[in-house]
């Protein structure tokens, strides 16, 4: 199947329209972005279905802080699993799972039962598996042999990821304020649901599961992998804080319900930048381009402090950030794209998950930065710690360049793909 998936590309510079003619590839990835846009979702409707019923947003944010927690430490188990025993026997199950907390979550709310039971309810959401890892070793697979196309693909799953957590908190806060408070958590429910049965029906692109697998190293200490999940950490504290940085300076001046939309345009920068540079397909090794990236991500975000420093405009503000969240796709489809070829054969899912845990701690730590210094010192001060991160993600990447170099000869043919091809994903 890969080798017949990967032949039905007539070249490697085929684009996305050659993507999307390989068969099954619509289905699963229908299936995959109609799982991730809850994602985007589940945090801001447990925080407004909490607070509008309990009337406490301290309750509503240690509530979604402890689901956040438990993420951390379940989902490399649930990716664990999904390389053991492949995707169509454990993600379903464990999305039902994550699902009945999610339901739990809400009659426990409405129904004004204990506050012990909302942190219960929501941690149980933490089994839900990483949509967009499976969806990037299904590439993989389908392209092995292919790493032009691959790359192109790996795009496409950025822009996804981006176009998902942007239109997500939208979604959650029309449900959540135009109809009940409960909606936005009952809709995320029914697509989470929805779309990993459609996902994990699509058995003809599942990678085949490698017994072999289970004997490989941790993907945590496979060579070059500490540097990349620090990074994925410092870079999660770019996302965290700028969130939080915003969210003061627009309620500062009055506009609070601007800021979601302000953020919607960064993930917008995003989301055309990963799918011009899909496009693209640039030359060179990862990683030679991963500190160039970084560096770009660091030079970019100095002009939401300009902005906010020099004029106040949220206008300009705007336009920074549409500007600014243009590195980050590049950044991260090469970021993701690292992982992949540094993850031990067989164990993709896992590592792919490590590399979004690392992101999510780095939000957590992030937020409460961001949150710090827009209380203590000014919001626009706040816009440093972003800075900050991505700098500190810099000299990561540039204090492991040489060990990432030594790495290079093993993801650089197409033995990563055909070593790594049930799961390699970008």
């Amino acid at each position: 199947m890969p080798q017949s998936a990967s032949r039905s590309i007539p070249q490697p510079t085929a684009g996305y329209r050659a993507l999307f003619a390989l068969p099954g590839a619509r289905s699963f990835l229908a299936g995959s972005i109609l799982a991730r846009l809850p994602m985007g979702m589940f945090s801001v409707s447990a925080v407004v279905m909490i607070a509008g019923t309990r009337g406490s947003y301290a309750l509503a944010g240690s509530v979604v802080a402890v689901g956040l927690a438990a993420t951390a430490l379940v989902a490399p188990w649930t990716a664990r699993l999904v390389d053991r025993y492949g995707q169509s026997r454990v993600a379903l199950p464990a999305t039902l799972l994550a699902a009945l907390g999610g339901l739990t979550l809400l009659v426990c709310t409405r129904y004004s039962a204990p506050a012990w039971t909302l942190f219960a309810a929501y941690a149980a959401t933490a089994t839900t598996p990483n949509t967009g890892g499976m969806s990037r070793a299904r590439w993989a697979h389908l392209l092995e042999g292919d790493p032009a196309a691959l790359h192109t693909a790996n795009s496409f799953e950025q822009a996804a990821d981006e176009l998902c957590f942007m239109l997500g908190p939208v979604l959650a806060a029309f449900l959540c304020g135009t109809f009940f408070p409960e909606a936005g958590t009952l809709v995320g429910v029914v697509l989470l649901v929805s779309g990993m049965t459609l996902f994990t029906a699509q058995r003809s692109t599942e990678p085949p599961v490698r017994p072999s697998a289970t004997a490989a190293e941790p993907p945590y200490r496979a060579p070059g992998m500490p540097p990349l999940l620090a990074a994925c950490l410092a870079m999660g504290a770019v996302f965290g804080s700028m969130e939080v940085v915003t969210i003061a300076f627009a309620d500062a001046r009055g506009h609070s319900t601007a800021a979601g939309a302000i953020l919607a345009l960064q993930a917008a920068g995003s989301c055309a930048a990963g799918l011009l540079y899909g496009a693209l397909k640039p030359a060179g090794p990862a990683e030679r381009r991963y500190p160039w990236c970084l560096a770009a991500m660091t030079a970019l975000l100095t002009l939401p402090l300009l902005a906010t420093s020099l004029t106040g405009s949220l206008l300009l503000l705007s336009a920074a950030l549409l500007i600014s969240g243009m590195a980050t796709a590049p950044t991260m489809i090469t970021n993701m794209s690292l992982v992949q070829s540094r993850t031990p054969e067989g164990r993709l899912n896992e590592g792919m998950t490590l590399a979004v845990t690392a992101l999510l701690g780095g939000i957590a730590c992030g937020s409460a930065a961001g949150g710090w210094m827009a209380e203590h010192l000014s919001p626009t001060a706040g816009y440093g710690v972003p800075i900050t991160a991505a700098a500190a993600a810099l000299l990561i990447a540039l204090a492991a360049t040489p060990s990432g170099a030594r790495g290079t000869a093993r993801p650089a043919t197409t033995a990563p793909p055909t070593k790594h091809n049930p799961s390699r994903p970008s």
